[in-house]
């Protein structure tokens, strides 16, 4: 059966600015938000949307993903005319290795596409945190006759520069694209969100391909391309929050957001955000122990004192402890009278009692995945 629109999540990225976080995992398989990983967000935009269809291009460290995936249940994305399915690299053409860009990954896998048959396909990225309904950018695609519309938001301007910025005329329709300028025309940031129409999309990446002075790359080939060629390409602005997690800084930052009064992302409302995490026992909080502006996921055991800051499952903060402004990541434990401060704690890491671990704003210390900080000195 025909489908209307598939989703390809590009979820490939080794995320090398996110230092040892992405050692043994890629980017969107990063843990998140107490209980979620990156990827989860795209994903759960996809289901909410009623786009069941998704492909998930892997590539760097893909097995805790792909395991973490599944079928796609845990999103209801398991459907006999939908599902998750798994797009590692293969050789389509001999010589061929990993995706050369993101527009060459799309293109490895034209196959899929034409077997799904869709009638228009929805690239993704899967590093970015944000809830969208996809379905009112396919209407929006739709009611205008465009062959390619682009997700914008709107930047401060002093950040503009940092951008893929968009240039459009009065109906949104895109006149200009202009990678990372100088002194940028428009404050529309390209949010790496695409929707093509199917057979233009397969014509300009086979084109694409035979090229080969190309980086294979969407935002410096193939969008160029299609506006060099006059094609009907229009804006989608999306108003809501948008985060790029791509360092260390921002995704503190994202998981700090989460904390604010009115947290910008209600992640179970009624747009529900999903994951595949284990369930655990309810945490526990003794009474000796000081939480406030936290957020204690299921299965953590807090006995020290906790303020601003994410703690995720199954994470030991022993007594007389101190974690301030930081991320705790699944399983990691906090030994008594250690003093953590603006840090992001990995998976199954270990502060020794004593041990002080201190970043600043703009300086967030970062403790690896199973690495020990013993209390000789203090990290960061």
């Amino acid at each position: 059966m025909k489908i209307q629109c598939l989703a390809m999540i590009l979820a490939g990225g080794q995320g090398s600015r996110l230092g040892v976080l992405t050692k043994s995992v890629a980017k969107p398989a990063v843990m998140f938000g107490g209980k979620y990983r990156i990827i989860d967000f795209p994903l759960s935009n996809c289901a909410n949307s009623g786009i069941k269809r998704v492909g998930v291009l892997t590539q760097y460290r893909p097995l805790e993903l792909n395991n973490y995936l599944g079928t796609g249940g845990a999103w209801d994305l398991d459907r006999h005319e939908g599902g998750v399915f798994i797009l590692p690299p293969y050789a389509r053409e001999k010589g061929a290795d990993w995706y050369k860009g993101t527009a060459d990954a799309i293109y490895q896998n034209i196959n899929f596409i034409e077997l799904s048959d869709p009638e228009y396909v929805l690239i993704l990225s899967g590093d970015h945190i944000y809830t969208m309904d996809y379905s009112k950018m396919l209407d929006s695609h739709i009611a205008n006759g465009a062959e390619a519309t682009i997700g914008v938001f709107e930047v401060p301007w002093d950040e503009a520069p940092r951008f893929g910025i968009m240039n459009t005329d009065e109906s949104g329709r895109i006149t200009e694209f202009e990678e990372k300028p100088p002194q940028p025309k428009s404050n529309l940031a390209s949010m790496g969100i695409y929707i093509f129409n199917k057979d233009f999309l397969v014509r300009y990446l086979e084109e694409d391909a035979g090229l080969e002075n190309s980086s294979h790359d969407f935002g410096k080939d193939i969008i160029p391309k299609m506006l060099a060629d006059k094609a009907r390409m229009f804006s989608y602005a999306y108003e809501g929050y948008w985060k790029d997690v791509g360092t260390i800084e921002s995704l503190w930052q994202a998981n700090m957001d989460l904390l604010e009064d009115e947290p910008p992302i209600d992640t179970d409302g009624k747009w529900q955000i999903s994951s595949s995490n284990l369930s655990m026992p309810p945490h526990y909080v003794g009474k000796e122990a000081t939480v406030s502006r936290a957020m204690i996921s299921e299965g953590a055991q807090i006995l020290g004192s906790v303020v601003g800051s994410v703690v995720f499952p199954g994470v030991r903060v022993a007594r007389g402890s101190e974690i301030e402004s930081s991320v705790v990541m699944p399983f990691a434990k906090i030994g008594e009278g250690a003093k953590v401060e603006y840090a992001i704690i990995a998976s199954n890491a270990v502060v020794e009692p004593g041990a002080v671990v201190k970043g600043e704003p703009g300086k967030i210390a970062v403790v690896a995945e199973g690495e020990v900080v013993k209390a000789s000195g203090a990290q960061g």
